[in-house]
């Protein structure tokens, strides 16, 4: 039976790496840092996610660079030890194909792609729970050994993340559709705001801070990120341009209000396939808006009194009132609390409105 014992050797001390380091920490994996830049290896080693001076044969390498670098990095761990390797880059086809190119025998290399992150980088940025109830993909190659396979299930689950199984291109088309696209349409949209009037910017609200959250990542990461992906990524991209043009044709028109509605709908039909929490299928919540000030212990108090309704909150969204000292927190809870949850928010003072 295929058991994770460590030494872990992690090449690379950014967010996912150090992550890594820490989640396996907390099981007492003996973790060894690797890092071109001295700096950070350090630092990842100073919060705890391992250590520099392991001096022990590795029993699995994790590479944790940047996409551009995984494929040598791959091939070179696999030339200098006789230790299982995978990498947690979010592409899989370009490593593959760079290690390939490099040497021979990948039977002891598996790719995977640990499905959490920040927009925050650098060691300072890991989290112990990065990766508790995340996904993480297992991407085998023809070659695979099966134990090799089984390791880094081991891993991912030692790290708290349940396993989706995946071949190479599925992957990088999955990815593709659910993070690579969203991030450049983030990016699209927030680069409109950059010579927006500050009035404009006054009226912004919670919508376009969803929008334009993501774009914040690091645009050389994301550079080579969508670069490596741009067969993937280069179909869908049309696809989004001819839905573009069927917006521009129905704005064009005196009568576009079938026609946006059409396309406006099949975002809504898309939306819901999103999974909900913990991976289990979309469901309708009833959303119910709680104006609250803007002071030290509102938040708290809100939740305990909601708690106290017996009321699961589901999700939560805070909107900052442009010029007000309050905010509006939005808690997403079934239909079947709804009642209950704003009669008691209300006899305890809170404003609410459904």
């Amino acid at each position: 039976m295929t058991e994770l014992r460590g030494p872990v050797r992690i090449v690379g001390t950014g967010l996912i790496g150090t992550s890594i380091g820490l989640a396996l920490g907390r099981l007492g994996v003996v973790v060894e840092l690797v890092d071109a830049d001295p700096d950070n290896a350090l630092m990842a080693e100073r919060i705890g996610a391992g250590s520099r001076l392991v001096q022990l044969e590795p029993q699995l390498v994790v590479v944790a660079v940047p996409p551009d670098h995984v494929g040598a990095v791959v091939a070179e761990q696999l030339r200098q030890t006789a230790a299982i390797v995978t990498d947690a880059a979010s592409v899989k086809a370009k490593p593959l194909t760079d290690a390939r190119a490099l040497t021979e025998d990948l039977s002891r290399y598996v790719g995977s792609h640990p499905m959490a992150g920040s927009e925050r980088s650098g060691p300072l940025a890991g989290r112990a729970d990065l990766f508790d109830g995340a996904t993480w993909a297992i991407t085998p190659h023809e070659s695979s050994d099966p134990s090799a396979v089984e390791l880094i299930r081991c891993l991912a689950e030692a790290c708290g993340a349940r396993t989706v199984e995946l071949s190479v291109a599925d992957h990088d088309l999955a990815v593709a559709r659910v993070s690579h696209l969203p991030h450049l349409m983030s990016a699209l949209a927030a680069g409109t705001l950059v010579d927006a009037p500050k009035s404009h910017l006054e009226l912004s609200g919670q919508g376009v801070r969803d929008v334009t959250r993501i774009a914040a990542g690091d645009p050389r990461l994301w550079t080579q990120i969508v670069s490596a992906n741009s067969t993937a990524l280069t179909g869908l991209l049309e696809q989004i341009r001819g839905e573009l043009d069927r917006v521009l044709v129905a704005l064009s028109k005196e009568e576009a209000g079938e026609e946006l509605t059409s396309i406006l709908g099949q975002g809504v039909s898309g939306a819901v396939r999103v999974p909900g929490k913990h991976g289990a299928p979309h469901i309708d919540l009833v959303t119910v808006l709680v104006t609250i000030p803007d002071r030290p212990g509102q938040l708290a108090r809100l939740f305990a009194d909601a708690a106290a309704s017996g009321a699961n909150v589901e999700d939560l969204r805070i909107d900052h009132s442009p010029g007000r000292p309050v905010g509006e927190v939005e808690l997403a809870v079934k239909p079947a609390s709804v009642d209950q949850l704003v009669q008691v928010l209300t006899e305890r003072g809170w404003s609410v409105h459904r």
